[in-house]
């Protein structure tokens, strides 16, 4: 289901489309007009340019057919490939047509088409980097093979109005990107923010676990890195995730969560209660409930014996996976109140000897890559540690 941010995305993007639409059509039309119904009464306009020809009823064929793939793709909320399938439909359309024109007649060249000029100068509303780059460098490249295979200087003039109208668009464009980047950046540190105090109120239920949500939050992102499968982005709202992969231990009465001795078996079964109550307290938070399996099923194992869902092998995403070699490494490497940590090497044996049963196989391969950075983040935050204790202390 999506949530409520990515649903306004989605219809300020359907709303952009619309505009755009209504240009492209509403321009497209009254030019054809005006071009074939005005311009062809002046006596000056040459007689072929009024014959209708194949191109004319191919592109008015095409951007009708268009139509209800449009609609469709709009019904179901998909609006981003509209604009790209429009203009290239026309730009390559309309390329043909005055390559084969000019060719058949020996006429001084002449572009006067406003539906491209239109299209660049309000292609940042789409506040798209990647849209603006398409539409620029078709209607450049346009130009440039009409003047190399037809040889006309006269695609000089309109090829500096192709780049002025790109240049003030394109500083359109970077002002809305910029302004966008700077309110999304103070959205995530708000985001950022939150998350590490909610982690700070929960060491401070457990002492034992302090540090432990940055550490597995550390590990699982260099693991994550590692396997080249996930953007910027994914890994950036995959770390506040991490973070409060044991949000749903506050849930967990403190004579439980620090008690020095073996638990009870219905004290150990409200200890895997934890998850469950993590997922449900961030079903609604965007931005983190993208990665919801990752507080849910951290706890799973890869032959299935795990929970609270018994997942077995990649019923789990390969990111709960990741979090859960994470989480365990750091587990054997912390000092608890009923054991003293374990050796990074030891801990890394375990790992390993948990390939194929507790953990993914593929991941474990991929840990003995990163191992080298693990044990760096582990030596950081112990050095960390020490500098705070001493400055306690004096």
């Amino acid at each position: 289901m999506k949530k409520p941010l990515q649903l306004s995305l989605i219809q300020e993007e359907k709303q952009a489309t619309k505009w755009f639409l209504g240009l492209f059509y509403g321009i497209f039309i009254i030019y054809e007009v005006i071009y074939s119904f005005i311009l062809s009464t002046l006596p000056w306009v040459i007689e072929d340019v009024n014959n209708n020809n194949f191109f004319d009823y191919l592109i008015y064929l095409v951007l009708i057919a268009i139509i209800p793939l449009f609609f469709y793709l709009m019904k179901v909320d998909k609006p981003g490939p509209i604009k790209y399938i429009l203009f290239i439909s026309y730009a390559t359309i309309n390329l043909a047509y005055e390559i084969w024109f000019y060719s058949q007649n020996e006429i001084t060249y002449s572009s006067g088409n406003l539906v491209e000029l239109v299209t660049i100068l309000f292609s940042p509303i789409f506040v798209n980097k990647n849209f603006f780059y398409i539409v620029f460098l078709l209607s450049t490249i346009k130009y440039l093979i009409i003047g190399y295979l037809l040889q006309f200087n006269a695609v000089v003039g309109p090829l500096l109005l192709i780049i002025v109208f790109s240049v003030i668009a394109f500083i359109i464009l970077m002002r809305i990107t910029s302004y966008v980047d700077t309110v999304k950046d103070s959205y995530d540190k708000q985001i950022e923010g939150i998350v590490k105090g909610v982690i700070a109120t929960l060491e401070l239920k457990d002492p034992y676990t302090r540090g432990h949500s940055e550490r597995v939050a550390e590990y699982a992102m260099a693991l994550a890195t590692k396997t080249g499968k996930f953007g910027k982005n994914e890994l950036k709202y995959f770390y506040y995730a991490c973070l409060l992969h044991d949000i749903g231990k506050i849930h967990i009465p403190d004579a439980i969560l620090t008690k020095p001795g073996k638990l009870t078996k219905e004290e150990f079964d409200i200890i895997k209660m934890h998850p469950l109550v993590g997922a449900k307290a961030v079903q609604e938070v965007e931005g983190i409930s993208a990665n919801i399996d990752v507080i849910r099923n951290h706890h799973e194992r890869w032959d299935g014996k795990g929970y609270p869902d018994q997942l077995e092998g990649e019923e789990t995403t390969i990111l709960a996976r990741i979090t859960a070699i994470a989480d365990a490494f750091d587990a054997m490497t912390s000092s608890r109140s009923y054991r003293s940590a374990l050796t990074l090497e030891e801990a890394y044996s375990r790992i390993l000897d948990g390939k194929g049963s507790q953990f993914d196989p593929k991941l474990v391969e991929l840990f003995q890559d990163v191992y080298p950075d693990w044990k760096k983040i582990h030596e950081q935050y112990n050095n960390n540690r020490k500098e705070v204790h001493q400055h306690e202390s004096t």
